[in-house]
């Protein structure tokens, strides 16, 4: 089976498609034919070296992915082989024809979506889920902000949001993705290149956001804390830098700056993440957009894409 392998940490173009022994399930495990691998910024991390864990090395980079069960180890009892299933975290990676995932970490594909559709749900989809419901304790009929809301996080919490009756306001860095983020549901959008744009995002509020889901810390922190409502919350989910700040922000109004990443949370809490996304899987109102397909051989370009701020949806390998 063929798979791309990194052999040594460093540019994007250390990833190669390679030649790979066959994959067997063992106790607890499945194995999945993979029709779709998600593309995540965590994954360009990890393989430039730069991410606090680093795998062994060669490693196979990946963790979403959708398919096909064909093969399931001892003790498997909920899943058979045919389901279509997706998941956030392999053990052998994503970028390959076929991965192995335990069970607990495997969940059912609704129907109505597709399989690059489910290869989305994973790390961008809990992410906004667990940052809005779990970190921010977000309550129907508050104002969001969404920075860089055209990428596979952004898109996914403007989804979630107008599905649960939240006031939308996202921003992106292109006509294109300005276009994307109105058409998903939010309620105003900005570009985030303007002058000035965060008095427009305070005029459109009517007193500021109740809660920010911020994609680059290290530009906007301090912006934030300036515009947030009276007990607002920052949820920080990406930062490339450092920045300073002036705490008295916090202080004056109750705001509350919270870090989360997704490998932090618990069984119990990711478990709730996923039976939400189902649902909503099901019931419509939480459809990835997908930006990019391409084949494996094109993980080198999808690394370059993913960290660029001018993208929008989500990019999909397709073994």
């Amino acid at each position: 089976m063929k798979a791309v392998r990194v052999r040594q940490f460093g540019a994007p173009e250390e990833m190669k498609v390679e030649e790979v022994p066959e994959l067997n399930p063992g106790p607890g495990q499945v194995l999945i034919k993979v029709y779709g691998a998600g593309v995540n910024p965590v994954d360009a991390y990890i393989r430039s070296g730069s991410y606090k864990v680093k795998p062994e090395l060669p490693y196979t980079p990946g963790f979403d992915a959708a398919g096909i069960v064909q093969a399931v180890g001892g003790g498997v009892k909920r899943f058979t082989e045919g389901d279509r299933v997706y998941t956030a975290s392999t053990l052998t990676g994503g970028y390959a024809e076929k991965a192995l995932i335990n069970e607990s970490n495997l969940h059912p594909l609704p129907w109505n979506l597709s399989f690059s559709e489910g290869a989305s749900l994973g790390i961008p989809y809990a992410t906004a889920y667990r940052a809005l419901w779990q970190k921010a304790c977000a309550r129907p009929g508050e104002t969001l902000l969404i920075h860089g809301a055209s990428g596979g996080v952004g898109i996914a919490a403007v989804q979630i949001a107008r599905g649960s009756g939240m006031k939308v306001i996202g921003t992106a860095g292109t006509e294109k993705g300005l276009k994307l983020v109105k058409e998903q549901g939010a309620d105003y959008v900005f570009n985030h290149k303007d002058d000035g744009y965060f008095e427009k995002i305070r005029a459109a509020c009517g007193g500021g956001p109740d809660i920010i889901l911020e994609m680059l810390a290290n530009v906007n922190l301090q912006k934030d804390l300036e515009i947030l409502a009276k007990g607002g919350r920052v949820i920080v989910i990406g930062c490339r830098g450092e920045i300073q700040i002036n705490p008295r922000l916090m202080m004056s109004n109750d705001i509350s700056v919270i870090g989360m990443t997704l490998f932090n949370a618990s069984k119990e809490d990711l478990d709730m993440v996923h039976a939400g996304l189902q649902g909503g899987g099901k019931a419509g109102f939480l459809k990835p957009v997908i930006g990019t397909e391409m084949p494996l051989a094109g993980a080198v370009k999808a690394h370059h894409q993913v960290m660029e701020d001018s993208a929008h949806g989500k990019i999909i390998l397709k073994p």
